[in-house]
């Protein structure tokens, strides 16, 4: 059974991933159009960006530290 703080974290890592998969086909359908806007495609791989290092710390947070 997951404690209560783990099944927060959980879902807050699949809102996160969603997030991030549904930019990814934002970015190439942007980039795939006759003229893509590229401001918005530089501002969108940057949010990108920060998602993943938001899913990293989410991770990290979920993996216990392990003592070698």
């Amino acid at each position: 059974m997951q404690r209560p703080h783990e099944r927060e974290l959980r879902d807050l890592l699949l809102k996160l991933r969603t997030e991030h998969r549904e930019l990814d086909a934002e970015i190439v359908a942007l980039e795939l159009s006759a003229r893509p806007d590229q401001l918005q495609v530089k501002r969108l791989k940057k949010r990108k960006l920060t998602l993943k290092d938001q899913i990293t710390a989410v991770e990290d947070r979920l993996t216990p530290d392990i003592i070698a």
